[in-house]
């Protein structure tokens, strides 16, 4: 039951409420749950990106700041609650990235993940010290990590390198105008090639190897993401709504927040994310140094996850239904139908392939999306299941590096938008060939932040006992034996073809044969 406002609960009948926020590329969430998990109200707004360059996306922090005060101020109202009885706030946002803050604490730069300036810069750095990075921090360069974005701004911005005060992530940026708190949570700076791995903490070597010799004092103060790192401001207060005091937590990067809303934490669990990026990672005990996997995370003393991913997961289909359904209005649940259309298909051994590209791969900045094996007899719905499937394919390869990395992976838990259509879990079921289950929750990021705000604020003893009380299964997936060989067949000539392809990508790409 809700309180009204100004009439806050207390004693053994009080109610508690957590609130996660979310804080994407582009669109930031607030929302509220009650004390066993329930989303009682939330509400999101979309941001805006600009492309000042080719290859360079940016936002404006003064305008992420209003949309998450507007955000938490619309949740709680909503929620009709008093929000002296919201114990504690965590926000999740996406990894990497350079978020920048002045020598006066004032906004000055905000990039995105979605940013490619660095890659020239990556490469260059990888060429001369990738095995040093790999010993450090246990990922190479790559072109929107946030240090390559930082030593791409001092070799080629040092006007703004100069002005610059504290490194913040996205999540972090949101923090610190809660709070005043300049810090950052060590999930978020594992996961962005900032700190040394096992231990978690800022390294002069790494710093050097990324020619940040000089940037050690822009590092922001490292927490656990649980840890509270500060109270709310009563300027933040002022717009946001909550009450003026309340505990903020250091917060996550968001796939680790999105596996822990899933109700996965414990060694040996895996987590899948079919959003805008595949996300695929396993949790574990120590951390995995594998020169062939992406990443790793540390979000506790030994609590890490080992991380494979890339752009090539439901932004897919996000393309599709923007340029063929939405475009012409023929639906007002253009994924729904796109759910129809595939259940229509009866898979066939000939059935058109997919590589999901259209965003690029890890294997290649140059790979592209694209359909092949269409005869005139195939229909719509038979792409759409190529491209769910391809996406699934893409997802496996992922697993695979993971499984290779002596990490088993004999069950998962899907979230992000895959996982509410109601044939791609099956698909990915069937295709890796393990039983796949789904939450409750759809706000994972969201939920996860909230648990670890339970967590540093006391509610909860442990994040297990956290996921325990806020999480719950919904659907659970067990692979068709019968779809095995039709599915390894089918990845198989995936592979091939993706090969074979590369050739024609990079032509492609630098125009080979142009007259």
């Amino acid at each position: 039951m809700a309180t009204k406002p100004g009439t806050s609960t207390t004693g053994a009948d009080a109610v508690t409420y957590l609130l996660g926020l979310d804080a994407g590329n582009t669109v930031i969430k607030a929302v509220l749950f009650d004390g066993a998990g329930r989303q009682v109200a939330m509400h999101a707004l979309d941001g805006h990106s600009s492309t000042p360059q080719p290859g360079h996306v940016e936002r404006d922090l003064d305008e992420l700041w209003t949309n998450a005060g507007t955000a938490i101020r619309a949740c709680i109202d909503a929620a009709d609650i008093d929000p002296h009885d919201i114990v504690g706030v965590g926000c999740a946002g996406h990894g990497n990235g350079l978020y920048l803050l002045d020598r006066d604490a004032a906004p000055l730069v905000g990039i995105q993940s979605l940013d490619s300036r660095g890659a020239a810069l990556a490469t260059e750095l990888s060429a001369s010290h990738g095995p040093a990075f790999q010993d450090i921090c246990l990922q190479k360069p790559w072109p929107s990590q946030t240090p390559t974005l930082l030593a791409w701004m001092k070799r080629e911005r040092p006007d703004i390198y100069a002005r610059a005060g504290t490194v913040l992530l996205c999540k972090d940026f949101i923090t610190f105008m809660l709070t005043g708190e300049r810090v950052s949570d060590v999930s978020d700076m594992s996961g962005c090639g900032f700190v040394k791995l096992p231990e978690g903490i800022y390294d002069e070597t790494l710093m050097g190897l990324y020619g940040l010799e000089d940037a050690m004092p822009l590092l922001p103060r490292l927490i656990d993401p649980s840890a509270v790192a500060g109270r709310v401001t009563k300027a933040a207060a002022a717009l946001t709504g909550l009450a003026e005091g309340t505990p903020v937590i250091g917060g996550y990067f968001d796939v680790i927040a999105s596996a822990i809303g899933s109700g996965v934490v414990a060694p040996g669990d895996a987590s899948i994310i079919a959003g805008t990026w595949s996300i695929n990672q396993v949790f574990s005990e120590t951390a995995v140094n594998d020169p062939n996997v992406f990443m790793v995370s540390k979000f506790g003393q030994n609590r890490y996850v080992t991380i494979e991913s890339s752009a090539t997961s439901a932004a897919n289909l996000e393309w599709y239904v923007r340029e063929f359904v939405e475009r012409y209005g023929h639906a007002s649940d253009p994924f729904a139908v796109c759910n129809d259309r595939v259940a229509s298909v009866i898979p066939a051994p000939d059935d058109p392939l997919f590589h999901p590209f259209l965003y690029g791969c890890r294997l290649g900045a140059e790979f592209r999306g694209g359909f092949h094996g269409v005869a005139g007899w195939h229909t719509d719905a038979h792409l759409l299941r190529a491209l769910f499937e391809g996406v699934m394919f893409e997802h496996r390869r992922h697993i695979d590096v993971l499984m290779a990395a002596g990490l088993p992976v004999r069950h998962a838990v899907l979230s992000g938008g895959g996982a509410r259509s109601s044939h791609w879990p099956q698909i990915f079921a069937d295709g890796i060939g393990i039983p796949v289950a789904t939450a409750e929750a759809r706000e994972t990021g969201a939920l996860g932040a909230a648990i670890g705000a339970g967590v540093g604020t006391g509610l909860f003893p442990d994040y297990e006992a956290g996921i325990r009380v806020m999480t719950r299964p919904k659907d659970r997936f067990d692979p068709d034996p019968s779809m095995r060989d039709h599915y390894d067949r089918r990845y198989d000539l995936y592979g091939k073809l993706r090969d074979v392809l590369r050739t024609f990508w990079t032509d492609l790409q630098h125009g080979a044969g142009s007259t």
